[in-house]
């Protein structure tokens, strides 16, 4: 005999879908939206609703953004010529809250991960490589988290830009100069950037090494 209605069953599965929910969470967190006045959860629905009909990708940085380009991209005061590459968009949120870094971005969506079947090709990759192309960006700086997944991306990219300066486009511009850092100081081993605190990650900012 089915106890919960079948509206509240729905929502609850639809929580668990979510990375890191479990049964309890899903449960808790349903009962507690079904405590809530009815304009805060409508409020709720529309925001959710919302979330991918007003945004969109950056076609510069991959970012995610109510523009195209992203605010990030559009600013002039930032030095065009670095270029710090993330896993995920939240990272962004995390490396700005520092105020340390004035470069651009460059967002990969995920990480090489043999175990799940995500190769090369299914990170953005090969639009980072044409970026570099252009011959702008001096400076590379590998931000992939600390751990299997984030060190082989990071040491695939370095060998991707370290083919692609021994084999520049023909008639392009030299790209001998451009540099290959890693963020270092104070970041754990296995940890992610999105969960380190902003003084630790200024830190890795401020510290980052030769790659």
């Amino acid at each position: 005999m089915k106890i919960l209605p079948k509206s509240v069953e729905k929502v609850i599965e639809s929580f668990q879908k979510l990375p890191g929910i479990g049964p309890k969470t899903a449960n808790r967190l349903t009962f507690y939206l079904l405590h809530v006045p009815q304009i805060q959860l409508d409020q709720f629905g529309d925001a959710v609703k919302s979330l991918k009909t007003n945004t969109v990708f950056c076609s510069q940085c991959l970012n995610i953004g109510e523009t195209d380009p992203c605010v990030v991209c559009l600013d002039t005061d930032r030095d065009a010529s670095l270029v710090c590459v993330v896993e995920q968009p939240i990272d962004i949120v995390s490396l700005e809250k520092t105020g340390k870094y004035k470069g651009l971005y460059h967002v990969l969506h995920g990480a090489i991960n043999p175990l799940n079947n995500i190769g090369p090709d299914e990170i953005h990759i090969v639009e980072l490589i044409d970026r570099l192309r252009s011959g702008k960006i001096k400076e590379v700086i590998l931000a992939t988290n600390p751990n299997m997944e984030g060190e082989a991306t990071a040491m695939y990219i370095k060998r991707e830009i370290s083919n692609l300066k021994s084999h520049p486009p023909v008639g392009g511009p030299n790209l001998e100069n451009i540099s290959v850092t890693r963020l270092a100081h104070g970041l754990p081993v296995g940890g992610d950037i999105e969960y380190a605190d902003e003084v630790t990650l200024s830190n890795a900012v401020e510290g980052r090494r030769e790659f």
